[in-house]
């Protein structure tokens, strides 16, 4: 019996019906981790004791015939800009080589209260920026697909442990499609869920407007039963909202017949340099779904070209903000000789210089230009109006659809190393996420074909805010063919 192979519902199945423990289960994912993480390079810390400790501790429950949640025993990997109370988060940065939290993030606590067997930190680029995980301080991770090629990001790692079986699930941040694309490129489900229904508590901040918590998984309906458990309001997190709690998995079977879901032209008419092979699938997609009785309508969206450019200016201000923190002085990296500085001025330049990669500083700096004097309303506060007009455009399209489909990005994977030396490259291939998140909305991404190279595509589905059931109604409808 092969542990690896089972989605989170089937071995939550085998684990309640004592098929298998969480221990066997558990060192079934570490030997796997040992065998093939020198080759993918999904995580950055592994919590081989820790976690079978914890399995142990949770059949040891189950041994006494209590009644343990859902996800109880079941391994999974944390991305490490997440919060874990004693274990090193250092989000692929050199600022934070030896940090470890003495708190956890809330969706953390929310895990651990449903028994989580935390495998470890999966790798990702520095302080989530950056679109292939080539950005990581510590190591480049791999597509398990073709290992020549990267695995997305700024959540790879994350991803590449689904597919590699190295987790049955994991978490990840999307703060401009950083789940979806990953998901994409590795042929894995990933959910950014509406902005506010999962804590961001915890989560080391890229661009707070933005940033949002959710689960990469091997099924549609494993991404429910993961949102399910991190989700709800949080006293900690000023942006969460009370929301409905109901079961996701309610609709999940009843198929979509009789629904519309819009597809804009923009996305599949060129903007921002589709490739064949990626809008071949995106419209087969479509075909696939009126075969199974929607309706896929055309619909435009206009503010498309903008969003992209908006996107790097609001996420950069407020990177910009968010990372003044990191100084040297409070915790984090401090650079030998830096003491020795003649002013704080210098001690900070020498301290962020050599904690910092290069694409963090090119986001502070851009981000810092557009909120200074004489160039604020030229850029910070244009971005905000663009921002304005794609929640417009999405709110019209929601008139009479029930969703939106679109690509996840332009192409498939990139080869590695092809985009490290043009960053504006690799920007443009955000162009069909941001706006999800410019927007705050719930969106999914699911696995819809195979590309040149063995390369997945995917889909996303794009649903109203806080209507995460919708769209995991419509993934699972395409997945199962309902």
């Amino acid at each position: 019996m092969e542990l690896t192979k089972y989605s989170v519902s089937e071995l939550s199945r085998m684990l309640s019906g004592k098929e298998v423990s969480s221990e066997d289960l558990t060192r079934a994912y570490l030997k796997n981790i040992e065998a093939k993480e020198p080759e993918i390079g999904a995580y950055i810390t592994v919590t081989g004791e820790e976690a079978l400790a914890k399995a142990k501790e949770v059949d040891a429950l189950r041994a006494k015939g209590e009644a343990l949640p859902t996800l109880a025993g079941i391994p999974a990997g944390i991305k490490d800009n997440i919060s874990t109370k004693g274990v090193r988060t250092t989000c692929a940065s050199k600022m934070l080589e030896n940090y470890v939290p003495p708190f956890d993030a809330t969706v953390m606590e929310k895990l651990n209260a449903q028994h989580v067997v935390m495998l470890g930190k999966t790798n990702m680029d520095e302080f989530a920026m950056g679109s292939t995980t080539e950005n990581s301080y510590y190591k480049k991770t791999k597509n398990p697909a073709n290992t020549a090629y990267v695995p997305g990001g700024s959540s790879g790692g994350s991803a590449a442990c689904v597919a590699a079986e190295l987790a049955p699930y994991s978490l990840g941040s999307d703060t401009g499609g950083s789940i979806r694309q990953p998901a994409s490129f590795c042929g894995v489900v990933g959910l950014k869920p509406t902005y506010g229904s999962v804590s961001r508590y915890g989560l080391v901040a890229f661009a707070s407007s933005l940033d949002q918590i959710g689960p990469v998984t091997k099924t549609v309906e494993d991404a429910a039963i993961v949102f399910d458990a991190i989700r709800g309001y949080d006293h900690h997190d000023a942006t969460s909202v009370k929301t409905d709690t109901t079961s996701s998995l309610v609709d999940l079977d009843k198929g979509v017949k009789g629904m519309t879901i819009a597809l804009p032209k923009e996305f599949i008419a060129g903007e921002g340099g589709i490739s064949k092979e990626v809008r071949e699938a995106t419209l087969q997609a479509a075909i696939r779904y009126e075969s199974l009785g929607a309706k896929v309508k055309e619909v435009s969206m206009p503010t498309l070209k903008d969003a992209l450019p908006a996107y790097y200016v609001i996420s950069s201000a407020e990177a910009s903000s968010n990372l003044a923190r990191f100084d040297g002085v409070r915790y984090g990296f401090r650079a030998p000789g830096s003491e020795q500085c003649e002013d704080m001025e210098s001690f900070y330049r020498k301290n962020r210089s050599e904690g910092f990669g290069d694409e963090v500083k090119r986001r502070i700096m851009l981000g810092t230009f557009a909120l200074s004097a004489g160039y604020y309303d030229a850029y910070y506060k244009k971005a905000l109006q663009v921002r304005t007009l794609v929640v417009r455009d999405f709110n019209k399209i929601f008139e009479d659809c029930d969703c939106v489909m679109a690509p996840v990005s332009p192409t498939t994977a990139y080869k590695s190393g092809a985009k490290v030396t043009d960053p504006l490259e690799m920007y443009l291939g955000d162009i069909y996420t941001v706006t999800v998140n410019i927007a705050g909305l719930p969106a999914i991404s699911i696995p819809c074909a195979t590309g040149a190279e063995n390369l997945p595509i995917g889909i996303q589905l794009i649903g109203k805010a806080f209507d995460e059931k919708t769209i995991l109604r419509v993934a699972n409808s395409f997945e199962k063919g309902i």
